[in-house]
């Protein structure tokens, strides 16, 4: 059996300042990503990993990097990786609005134009990161056109709870994911909603403050099309992280989607990225793309915004499926290319957004080491 003096605590600590996180170039001491450090009496070495989003694309390779790292460090006689993620509260929170309590990112969902697909994203979005292990709410500030609970498969509605600041709606959950609409709250799903902008404005305002979201790493936003009154008053009324522009390639579409990147730049709430609904079809027995709406408009988007284009999703049955049948197609048809892009631009997503949290890091964190044993 080793002595435990065999293996040296600096040594341990040199090995894993070799591995650097790829995206914030630092390395994982500095950035006190390292935690609950313990050594037994054998050489077995136990460590915490803690990333800044459990959706984060590159958590296999440091997870490898650093149990190679480890396994190099004379005395060790095994490596045993525990990886984690704590989500860092967003930086936007400084800002005048109120933040949602318990709330850590708010990411808006919006096109410029309806009928792109903007529901079926920011379902499979919500869902995807939920997957990853992220706490996840979903709120449907589509008033006029309320699609969430059907797409999310939500039958019971919110409940009440009454609190000491008053009453407050309590989300039911879906495939892991807290929802929140307008559809709830309505007795015949057919019924219009003919209401003015200062109604639009109370409703917004209440499933922001008015809801028990609980700890959420994420709060997506179903916003309804355009640049209206949900839009505005979402910006003014919370700290919004950041947005996720969805459009098809044809340039009506993209005509909306360039006036909806100049609302949100007004309103000073960062683009996340844009994605490209309904890129291409595939036909039975045949491997070609078909371009139904045109090739290229959404990288050329893309590329005038300076953005980032976080991926195109095919025109699949199986998408469609999912949105009716309230099992979307990261759930339904998990393999397939559109679940898979989905999962992907999820990812993208958050690790946008811990970086953008991680822009101001504190050089002297410290490692929490555990007792001997």
């Amino acid at each position: 059996m080793s002595n435990i003096s065999e293996v040296s605590l600096k040594a341990l600590m040199a090995a894993l300042r070799t591995v650097q996180d790829p995206d914030l170039k630092k390395d994982l001491v500095t950035l006190d990503m390292i935690k609950d450090v313990n050594i037994s009496h054998s050489g077995v070495v136990s460590l915490r990993v803690v990333l800044t989003t459990p959706a984060c694309p590159m958590k296999a390779q440091i997870e490898a990097e650093v149990k190679a790292a480890v396994t190099g460090v004379a005395g060790v006689t095994g490596v045993e990786v525990k990886m984690d993620a704590s989500v860092k509260k967003s930086q936007s929170s400084h800002s005048k609005s109120q933040a949602i309590e318990g709330v850590k990112h708010i990411i808006a969902v919006s096109s410029g134009k309806g009928g792109v697909g903007k529901s079926t994203v920011a379902v499979n979005l919500a869902v995807s990161l939920s997957l990853e292990g992220a706490k996840v709410g979903l709120m449907d500030a589509d008033v006029y056109g309320p699609n969430i609970p059907t797409m999310m498969g939500a039958t019971d509605g919110p409940t009440l709870e009454k609190t000491e600041k008053g009453d407050r709606l309590v989300p039911p959950s879906a495939h892991g994911v807290k929802v929140l609409s307008m559809g709830f709250l309505v007795s015949n799903p057919d019924q219009p909603i003919v209401w003015r902008g200062p109604m639009l404005h109370s409703v917004v305002q209440q499933f922001c403050h008015q809801v028990n979201w609980g700890e959420l790493d994420y709060l997506i936003v179903d916003m309804p099309p355009g640049t209206g009154d949900v839009q505005l008053s979402l910006a003014q009324l919370v700290p919004v992280s950041g947005a996720v522009m969805v459009t098809t390639p044809q340039e009506v579409s993209l005509q909306d989607v360039r006036k909806a990147y100049g609302m949100f730049e007004n309103v000073k709430v960062p683009i996340l990225g844009l994605v490209e609904n309904m890129s291409y079809f595939i036909c039975d027995g045949c491997d070609k793309k078909h371009f139904m709406f045109g090739d290229g408009g959404g990288k050329a988007l893309a590329k005038r915004f300076n953005s980032t284009l976080l991926g195109q999703v095919p025109l699949v049955a199986g998408v469609r499926e999912g949105g009716d049948d309230g099992k979307p197609v990261v759930l339904r048809h998990p393999q397939s290319e559109p679940a898979k892009i989905f999962r992907e631009m999820a990812r993208q997503i958050a690790q946008k957004l811990a970086l953008m949290s991680e822009s101001e890091i504190d050089p002297s964190a410290q490692i929490t080491v555990g007792k001997f044993n």
